[in-house]
């Protein structure tokens, strides 16, 4: 006998109703049919499923509507995990998430700017201390999101870039970081999740579509719309970092000239204050140093303080990232632009308040609607949580294919989560 439509879409059925429980919290089945336009019955069926599986409990009543009073139902955020992972030139933060996407355990270590052969193996060992220590049963995790900067070829699970050295550039680090894990991994921009990050954890406006801009040692960029992050054709969109601030600027490794990293970044910054004369001296400053965000946050830190010279530097870069800023709200359209990223996390002020201005003062619609400058609800580890949210979310949203193109094996204990 032919399958009705709804069940033969039933998988994405399921995701859908599970979503709208998450971004609910919590919520009764005639509210659930409502949201999303099925029959009372397929949800009862579908929300009695989800409990039988664990992931939906109910949640007592709720409030009095003038008869019986609704059970609700929500998440049940211990049925699942999942890990972030994210990689920058020569640290890794290393995060495990519950099915919510609240944090329950954290470890983060220098020293990983060596070939991918030796580096991956020690991101593997971190990760399996780490939910061990957390006591996190490995069958109830969903995988594994590894998120770094661009470019890549997600398809492929590789980096195409010779970045912390040579050999990481075309190596397929989700199929080796997968054969020794043992669990699925995603590769994906670091800012695209940190975006993303923000729409899971509720601290966005579902049907909105907001920005990005995401620093870290370098500059990334990501835009959501209701949700989904912005692709283009190969998932290297919204690099922020590597447009042009000056067609007569300097060659940058990328390919083109004047990019905004080469002046606003941190990087940048550092070389400016170790150019600065008595700055670097005052700052405590390493011109040898290779960790380039401590470097970066002693000069945050002497700019919160009321440092002249280190305040001139960050109000620059900021000055900088405005443009960028405004850029990317005339490109998108976007009602906000969050800020995220270790960088941020250190100078957010002093950077949130010039961004806005330049945006209330420059952005092409803003007589129709104004940008939000905000910071991220995820601090500097939104990258690494937005990671272990995109492997939720491949799990949990309709119809969301995984990177190349085949299904998702369901880890042991996790059948039929989509």
């Amino acid at each position: 006998m032919a399958s009705s439509p709804i069940w033969a879409s039933r998988p994405k059925t399921r995701g859908l109703v599970l979503d709208v429980i998450r971004a609910a919290r919590s919520i009764s089945r005639v509210e659930l049919a409502a949201a999303t336009g099925l029959t009372g019955a397929t949800i009862s069926e579908v929300v009695r499923e989800l409990m039988g599986d664990g992931l939906v409990v109910e949640a007592g009543r709720g409030a009095p509507t003038g008869g019986k009073p609704r059970t609700m139902v929500q998440l049940n955020p211990l049925a699942r995990y999942s890990v972030g992972v994210q990689l920058e030139r020569n640290t890794c933060v290393v995060v495990v998430v519950d099915l919510a996407g609240r944090q329950v355990a954290r470890t983060s270590f220098q020293g990983v700017a060596m070939p991918p052969e030796r580096a991956l193996p020690l991101v593997a060992a971190q990760v399996d201390t780490l939910l061990a220590t957390a006591g996190v049963e490995r069958d109830r995790v969903l995988g594994v999101g590894l998120v770094s900067y661009g470019p890549q070829d997600r398809r492929a699970g590789v980096l195409l870039t010779p970045q912390p050295t040579d050999e990481w550039l075309n190596y397929p680090v989700t199929r080796r970081l997968t054969e020794t894990l043992g669990l699925p991994v995603l590769l994906d921009n670091d800012a695209a999740a940190a975006a993303v990050g923000e729409y899971w954890m509720g601290a966005v406006d579902p049907r909105s579509t907001y920005g990005c801009i995401y620093m870290a040692t370098g500059i990334g960029g990501g835009v959501v719309v209701a949700g989904a992050v912005y692709r283009g054709s190969s998932s290297n969109a919204v690099e922020i970092g590597h447009i042009s601030m000056d067609v007569n600027g300097d060659e940058c490794p990328c390919g083109n000239v004047g990019c905004l990293e080469n002046y606003a970044g941190p990087s940048a910054l550092v070389r400016q204050a170790l150019a600065t004369p008595g700055l670097a001296q005052r700052l405590g400053l390493d011109p040898t140093a290779a960790d380039v965000l401590t470097e970066f946050a002693r000069i945050a830190a002497a700019a919160n303080a009321g440092d002249t010279g280190a305040r001139g530097l960050v109000e620059r870069s900021a000055r900088y990232l405005g443009h960028a800023a405004v850029t990317m709200a005339c490109l998108f359209d976007v009602d906000a632009i969050v800020l995220a990223g270790p960088s941020f996390a250190v100078a957010g002020s002093i950077y949130q308040t010039m961004i806005q201005q330049e945006m209330d003062r420059r952005m092409f619609a803003r007589r129709a609607h104004p940008v939000r400058i905000v910071p991220s609800v995820n601090g500097s580890d939104a990258a690494a949580i937005g990671g272990a949210v995109l492997v939720l979310q491949s799990e949990l949203t309709l119809g969301r294919p995984r990177p190349d193109g085949e299904a998702r094996p369901a880890p042991a204990g996790a059948a039929g989560l989509h």
